[in-house]
């Protein structure tokens, strides 16, 4: 999806110059009459006229002339030069237009005085106005934009406003969301809030019921709701699955953790868990009775499936990067695609191969499908259950246990099961996107774990593009909605911080139930039907039969159904090569003959 770089030889440099200056170039008219599209809620905080958004891929720095608007929810550039547009009016974005950049999509921020390039911080701007302003996205895009011939306090007041709203939010209320949700008029409220049908949310029993069921895992699978209105821990989701062996009082012992919770089941009756470690004891006897107590967990685990198989424990702390790394490498990815015109961009290509391999995100990414297919050679041929552990089993957890399920099961290679997946082993997971994403902005816990598992997917996409239904430019658009700040999916560390932040009021007394925000499932919000059509993928041969519910059974070797991945840029594994599931296993969904 990011990790490709584009090629082709490098084009001749236009031989005509311009003696005009800026000065000389006639301004259009109207720009001070444009105005901004509000959504319900959006304010417009500061603004700018006469402003130049210079091209990036122009040497030249010819750019249009138009107003930058800064709002609670945007910057915006409008300009009357770019309004006749070439783009159907069906194929926008109904939240975000080309030329609109989310505040939290800005990533860095830059003033350019005297052709030297500074950083921007909150309460920088004192005297001198930078000539240019430089603004640096999450998504890769960069903005350039020209000040020199605006008001200097205009320019003055827009420049604060947009430093101090992008790199300086208070608090999780402060984000656009919660403003947008006021006014928006159909508020969704309570648990009968409408919500897309064919994406499973797992706010409910019956959800993981429906999982458990299409996977055959509740013959030795239970949901728990001890954790219900968050009593037990608010690390927790409200609902989750656990082996039956599993009591109430072992999830109390210590609230949650230690414990094996269920991802997914195999046909076979093993299955795929994950495990979040118990907490250091300063006492060795304790620490012994706890290392003991989960030990007999594992141990019991094994001895209730049918056949004894065998249970074997990954510790993705020894054998994957930290967070630290995963974030340090993906700073040094990202410079190969943050440039302020060709000629940086010309000099970069020069190194480009040993740049992005010294950057080692291609490595971390074969890091981690390497460990995920290991895992399906042990649920798949080995017969043997396989649990997860993490110190909070919400990061690498998450990634690991989905790229899994992916290579493994169908379903989750098309649109609703990708989308439940998410929601299951991320949203309820308790991934914590506010953090990682630093969306509050200042923390050092951010970390691209999801945008990695993204990454993980497109390069399986580029393999083996029939397998899934969905597009690569549906990986896109889901990775860009990240930094919206309207939708719930990725804007809470926990579905407990979801359902107590979600308060139209500071009183609790006004509603007695949380607001339910829109999740980025419903596409609607943001683009017509015409859009959506491009999430699905023409090439798709492995679409299921609706209402097949596989049966816990044990199945014959299906190597002759399998997909072999061979990319060598990507995995470099010994022969024979490890093999992906595909849609026609009869280990799952029986594939439709064609007509």
């Amino acid at each position: 999806m990011l990790s490709l770089g584009s090629g082709g030889g490098k084009t001749a440099k236009p031989s005509f110059v311009s003696y005009v200056s800026p000065e000389e170039i006639k301004k259009k008219d109207g720009n001070d009459d444009l105005k901004p599209h509000l959504l319900p809620g959006e304010l417009v905080i500061c603004e700018a006229n006469t402003v130049v958004k210079y091209s990036r891929e122009d040497s030249l720095q010819r750019g249009f002339y138009g107003k930058l608007i800064c709002t609670n929810f945007k910057i915006s550039f409008l300009s009357a030069e770019q309004l006749m547009d070439d783009v159907d009016q069906s194929y926008r974005n109904k939240l975000m237009g080309e030329n609109d950049i989310s505040l939290l999509c800005v990533d860095q921020i830059f003033g350019v005085y005297d052709d030297k390039k500074k950083p921007l911080l909150p309460g920088a701007i004192k005297n001198k106005i930078p000539e240019k302003l430089l603004l640096y996205c999450k998504d890769f895009r960069v903005f350039q934009f020209g000040l020199r011939y605006s008001k200097e306090e205009d320019a003055r007041r827009l420049i604060r406003g947009i430093v101090h709203h992008c790199l300086n939010p208070t608090s999780l209320k402060c984000l656009f969301a919660f403003s947008y949700v006021g006014p928006a008029g159909g508020l969704k409220v309570g648990p009968g809030a409408e919500r897309e049908p064919s994406t499973l949310m797992f706010e409910t029993k019956v959800d993981w019921r429906v999982e458990l069921e299409r996977t055959g895992g509740l013959l030795s699978n239970r949901i728990i709701s001890i954790n219900e209105n968050y009593r037990l821990d608010s690390r927790l989701p409200q609902f989750f699955a656990v082996p039956s062996s599993v009591t109430d009082d072992d999830i109390k012992k210590h609230k949650g953790r230690g414990i094996p919770l269920w991802c997914w089941s195999h046909a076979s009756g093993c299955a795929l868990l994950k495990m979040a470690t118990l907490p250091e004891m300063a006492d060795d006897s304790t620490l012994q009775t706890d290392k003991g107590w989960t030990d007999r967990l594992l141990y019991v685990l094994g001895e209730t499936h049918p056949s004894n198989h065998m249970v074997r424990t990954e510790v993705l702390s020894t054998t994957l990067p930290t967070l630290q790394e995963i974030q340090a490498s993906y700073n040094r990815f990202k410079q190969l695609f943050l440039m302020d015109n060709a000629a940086d961009f010309w000099e970069s290509d020069i190194k480009w191969l040993s740049t992005i391999e010294n950057a080692n995100w291609l490595e971390i990414i074969r890091q981690c499908l390497k460990k995920a297919l290991d895992i399906v050679e042990c649920l798949e041929h080995k017969n043997t259950s396989v649990v997860l552990v993490e110190e909070n089993c919400s990061d690498l957890c998450c990634v690991i246990a989905s790229l899994v399920q992916v290579i493994i099961d169908p379903h989750f290679r098309t649109i609703s099961g990708f989308q439940s997946l998410i929601q299951k082993e991320w949203v309820m997971g308790c991934h914590c996107f506010l953090d990682r994403c630093n969306h509050l902005r200042g923390n050092d816990k951010e970390a691209p774990v999801f945008l990695l598992f993204l990454e993980c997917i497109w390069q399986l996409l580029q393999q083996y593009p029939p397998a899934f239904e969905f597009t690569e430019t549906y990986m896109t658009i889901l990775s860009d909605s990240m930094y919206i700040p309207i939708f719930s999916t990725f804007l809470f560390n926990s579905p407990y911080q979801k359902d107590n932040t979600q308060m139209l009021y500071e009183d609790r007394n006004i509603l007695s139930r949380s607001l339910k925000l829109p999740t980025v499932w419903e596409w609607s919000v943001q683009f017509e039907n015409s859009v959506q059509a491009l999430f699905y993928n023409p090439l798709y041969i492995g679409k299921p039969k609706p209402g097949n519910v596989r049966r816990p059974q044990r199945v014959k070797d299906s190597a002759q159904n399998h997909l072999e991945i061979v990319h060598e840029n990507v995995l470099d594994v010994p022969e024979p090569q490890r093999q992906m599931s595909l849609p026609s296993s009869p280990s799952y969904h029986s594939r439709p003959s064609p007509k």
